[in-house]
C-alpha cells in the first residue's frame, strides 16, 4: 500500500476530515488497497457505535405504482391503463396497517408512485389511516419529491405540506428521491424529479420542523466517483447544519428491468468493489453520521455481511412487503427473517439488536 494512502487513512482515524478530492481517490481505489480502506472504516465503526448490528422490524406499504414521472432507473412505475397498475384505497391501506400491527412491526414505510390524482390531503389521509389502525407504530414515509409534488398539486408551500403530513402521523421522512445529488446526472436518470437545490431545501425544512429523515444515495448507474463524492459532501453539509439525518443508506442500482439500462445509458449496476467502497468511504467521510446501513435488499445478504466489515452497522428492515427493488429485477427482497440476520451478525462475532426507526435499542 502506498505510504500516502496509509497516511491518509491514519490521519482520518486520528480526526482528519476527508475532502471531496480525497473521497474521490478512495472511491476510485482498486486492488488490495480496497481492504485497507475497509479495515479503516471498520475500525471507525467500532469506535463510533461498537459491535452491535441493528435492524428494524418494519413493513412497506407501496400504495400505488401509478406515477406521472418516468425515471430511467425505475422498473416500478406504471401508467393508467397498464395491466399491472395498482392503487390501494382506504380499505386496503387500513387492512395492510392492521396486518403490520399484528406482525409486531415498529415501523410502517410508505413510498409510492406520484399518482396523477394525489395532492397533499391524499398523503395526509394515508398516514391518518395507518395511524388509526396501527397506533404507536412509527410512520416513516414520503420523500422530498412527494412533498414537492403534493405542494404543487395543492397550491401550498412544501413547509405546509410537511406540517400536514406531520399532523396526520408522519414521524420521519424517507431520504429517497436523492438518487445522485448532481443535476447533470439527474438530467439523465430522473429528469422529471426535483433538482438538487429543491431536494436539499425540503430536507432542511423537514429537519427544522422536527421531522428527521434518512439519507440515501442511488449509485451504480452512470455517475462518476466525483459525483458520488459530491453527493456525500452535500449530505455532510446538511448534517452539519441540521443534525436531522438518522442514518445513511447506500442503494445500489438494480439495473435489469430499467429503461435506463435497456437504452444503454447505464452500466449493469455497481460491482462488488464499488459496493464495498461506497460503504467504507461513507463511514470515513460522513463523520457526523453514527449509522450506516448495508441494504440486503439491494446487494444481497452475503454482500451486506461484507458491508458490516467495511463500516456498516445496520442491516435495515425485515420489510415483509417490498416491490420497488423487485420490479427493477432484484430477487428475494420481500422479507428477511431476524434469525437469518442473527446468523449474519453472529458469524462476524457481532451482536444483533432490534431498534426503532431512530435507533433506540429494543429488547428481543
Amino acid at each position: 500500500m502506498p505510504n500516502s494512502l496509509h497516511t491518509l487513512l491514519d490521519d482520518t482515524l486520528a480526526g482528519h476530515r476527508l475532502t471531496e478530492e480525497e473521497a474521490v481517490r478512495l472511491l476510485s481505489t482498486r486492488g488490495r488497497e480496497v481492504w485497507a480502506i475497509a479495515a479503516a472504516a471498520d475500525e471507525l465503526r467500532a469506535r463510533r457505535v461498537g459491535d452491535t448490528v441493528t435492524y428494524v422490524r418494519n413493513q412497506n406499504i407501496n400504495v400505488t405504482n401509478l406515477c406521472v414521472n418516468a425515471c430511467g432507473f425505475c422498473g416500478f412505475s406504471r401508467k393508467s391503463g397498464d395491466a399491472d397498475a395498482f392503487f390501494y384505497g382506504e380499505a386496503e391501506v387500513r387492512e395492510k396497517a392492521r396486518a403490520a400491527r399484528e406482525r409486531g412491526v415498529t415501523e410502517v414505510c410508505t413510498v409510492s408512485g406520484l399518482h396523477p390524482e394525489f395532492d397533499a390531503q391524499s398523503y395526509a389521509d394515508i398516514y391518518s389511516w395507518i395511524r388509526d389502525e396501527a397506533p404507536g407504530v412509527h410512520i416513516h414515509a414520503s420523500n422530498p419529491m412527494e412533498v414537492a409534488y403534493a405542494a404543487r398539486k395543492s397550491g401550498i408551500s412544501t413547509g405546509e405540506v410537511l406540517e400536514m403530513m406531520r399532523d396526520a402521523g408522519l414521524a420521519t421522512l424517507c431520504g429517497t428521491a436523492a438518487e445522485i445529488l448532481v443535476d447533470s446526472i439527474r438530467a439523465v436518470i430522473c429528469p422529471d424529479k426535483i433538482d438538487t437545490a429543491t431536494w436539499t431545501r425540503i430536507i432542511k425544512e423537514a429537519h427544522r420542523l422536527g421531522i428527521r429523515s434518512t439519507a440515501t444515495i442511488m449509485y451504480g448507474s452512470c455517475e462518476s466517483a466525483g459525483d458520488r463524492a459530491r453527493h456525500l459532501a452535500i449530505l455532510r453539509e446538511i448534517q452539519d447544519e441540521t443534525r436531522g439525518f438518522t442514518e445513511f443508506v447506500p442503494l445500489s442500482f438494480i439495473h435489469k428491468n430499467t429503461p435506463l439500462y435497456r437504452a444503454g445509458q447505464a452500466s449493469p449496476g455497481a460491482t462488488g468493489r464499488e459496493d464495498l467502497l461506497l460503504v467504507a468511504v461513507a463511514r470515513l467521510f460522513l463523520d457526523n453520521f453514527d449509522h450506516i446501513q448495508a441494504s440486503w435488499v439491494k446487494v444481497g445478504t452475503k454482500m451486506a455481511q461484507l458491508g458490516l466489515l467495511a463500516g456498516a452497522d445496520d442491516l435495515g428492515g425485515t420489510l415483509f412487503e417490498e416491490s420497488i427493488s423487485r420490479e427493477a429485477g432484484a430477487r428475494d427482497t420481500d422479507y428477511l427473517d431476524p434469525a437469518e440476520m442473527q446468523r449474519i451478525a453472529g458469524d462476524l462475532g457481532r451482536v444483533l439488536r432490534r431498534r426503532t426507526t431512530i435507533y433506540d435499542l429494543l429488547p428481543g
